[in-house]
């Protein structure tokens, strides 16, 4: 029927996300600000809870780098995948020197 809440919710399907890279990074912020509050909760020290933080900021921080350098790599290479084949030598056109006989050249230059 439309107008209720699940036809909605349809129309206003996101889909795949533009940048997934940042998709990940954010989820692993709300770790690294979760992760501490669910410790300090249970009984954790303060300092314990803390270091926890910054060990999963940084390990975030080495991740995102890594997943960008890997997102430039495929970036690059899909982009040399789709330049056409330039041939045995690297030219392209057809130069006066491609082997082939030229009209004339049976007969001495004088």
């Amino acid at each position: 029927m439309p107008g209720t809440r699940d036809d909605a919710r349809e129309d206003t399907s996101e889909g795949p996300s533009p940048d997934p890279v940042s998709d990940v990074v954010r989820w692993a912020a709300f770790s690294c600000a979760l992760v501490p509050v669910v410790l300090l909760m249970c009984g954790q020290s303060f300092g314990g809870a803390a270091g926890t933080a910054a060990g999963l900021v940084a390990l975030t921080c080495v991740c995102h780098a890594l997943l960008r350098q890997s997102a430039r790599t495929a970036a690059r290479v899909s982009s040399e995948q789709s330049l056409p084949h330039r041939g045995r030598r690297g030219r392209t056109g057809g130069g006066s020197h491609r082997g082939a006989r030229h009209p004339g050249s049976g007969s001495p230059l004088g």
